[in-house]
């Protein structure tokens, strides 16, 4: 498969680290077998490696769930300086300066994301929905587009897709 780029964002082709079987039975749209690798993909993604930084991790996430999106950017700052490796850092980072209205550091943090884990769909959805809210629908419609091959389950990232395919073509939905 050829190399993903979208404009300032230079993915390589499908490399990611997890066991490729477990991205093989997620990409499947027949059974529930790929259930069971979604959760395994997400629990190896939430793992940094260490306790410390798994608490740190997890204060990081909590704030981001009441809304305390500085605080999530100082955890998770703390995070990603002390596991640079952790393409869920940037991730969870990434999502908490977009909500906080801080797009370009947003955008960096999620293209290192995808950098360390270019199977990382939750970062590609999270990048799909920035780029929608910059009006920038062909981006959007691409990234979105790379997440559902990685994991077609989501369904937040279909009905956007949809929505912004709607949008491009002009037809409504």
């Amino acid at each position: 498969m050829a190399a993903f780029s979208i404009a300032f964002f230079a993915f390589p082709a499908f490399a990611g680290k997890a066991d490729p079987a477990l991205f093989d039975a997620l990409a499947q749209t027949e059974g529930d077998a790929w259930m069971e690798a979604e959760t395994q993909i997400l629990t190896a993604w939430e793992d940094t490696g260490s306790q410390a930084l798994n608490m740190i991790q997890l204060r990081g996430e909590s704030a981001l769930d009441e809304g305390d999106y500085l605080s999530a950017i100082g955890h998770l700052t703390a995070l990603v300086d002390h596991a640079p490796d952790h393409a869920t850092g940037y991730q969870l980072r990434g999502m908490a300066y977009w909500l906080n209205g801080d797009y370009g550091p947003a955008a960096v943090d999620l293209a290192r994301a995808l950098e360390l884990e270019p199977k990382h769909y939750l970062a590609l959805t999270q990048l799909g929905t920035m780029l929608e809210e910059l009006n920038d629908t062909p981006r959007a419609i691409e990234a979105l587009s790379r997440s559902l091959e990685i994991n077609p389950h989501q369904q937040d990232a279909i009905d956007a897709k949809a929505r912004l395919e709607a949008i491009d073509t002009g037809t409504n939905i």
